[in-house]
């Protein structure tokens, strides 16, 4: 099976290459103060115009109000919104209606139920899902993976990726045991916290691309 990688927080010139050229579907930006990968928008703009329209830009907020978006969306660098707050399924359509972007709703999971409860609210508004792990002190970005049997066997008919803890030296078995169509990828590459290496960047997409 064809399995995509979404390669998120990057922040340096470098390293946005080093995804688009390693054969990355997605490269995602961050805007949320609290993490060492947030970026300015300027910056944004400027990283954001390096990718080519093969690979999707993905902006990630946290419980972002309008003001936020429409500053990040004039810079024409934003394909897709992935939201990683509280976001209710009525703000998730609102956001798309008032943005004309699609939406990827991450899920935190801690058990089986949280993947249940999930798919029953957001499946219906959302054009896509991803399963995060609810351990961490941040929204993301906190190696830490959840139990990925909980995902085993699922059908699912709605685009979804798996997150959390994934390295180049674990994404085959994640994907082996969830059976995932894509996945994402950011502390995961990192040489240390919020600073990407190019090295397992490329290490993370060539696994990815022999599964």
């Amino acid at each position: 099976m064809t399995v995509e990688a979404k390669i998120c927080g990057l922040s340096t010139a470098e390293t946005v290459d080093a995804a688009v050229q390693g054969g990355a579907r997605w490269v995602g930006f961050v805007t949320y103060p609290r993490s060492p990968r947030h970026i300015s928008t300027d910056l944004l703009r400027t990283l954001g115009a390096r990718v080519p329209k093969s690979v999707g830009r993905v902006g990630l907020f946290v419980d972002p109000d309008d003001a936020l978006l429409d500053e990040r969306l004039a810079t024409g660098t934003i394909d897709m919104l992935q939201l990683h707050g509280s976001e209710t399924p009525e703000r998730v359509a609102e956001l798309k209606a008032r943005t004309g972007k699609p939406v990827m709703k991450v899920i935190k999971v801690a058990r089986a139920e949280d993947v249940e409860e999930g798919i029953v609210t957001f499946a219906g508004v959302a054009d896509r899902l991803m399963f995060e792990s609810a351990d961490g002190t941040l929204p993301g970005g906190n190696a830490k993976a959840f139990d990925w049997t909980i995902l085993s066997g699922r059908k699912l008919l709605v685009p979804w990726m798996l997150a959390g803890g994934l390295t180049p030296g674990n994404v085959g078995e994640a994907v082996r045991v969830t059976g995932a169509p894509a996945v994402d990828v950011s502390s995961g590459v990192e040489s240390s916290r919020g600073v990407k290496s190019i090295e397992l960047i490329r290490a993370f997409l060539d696994r990815v691309k022999a599964l």
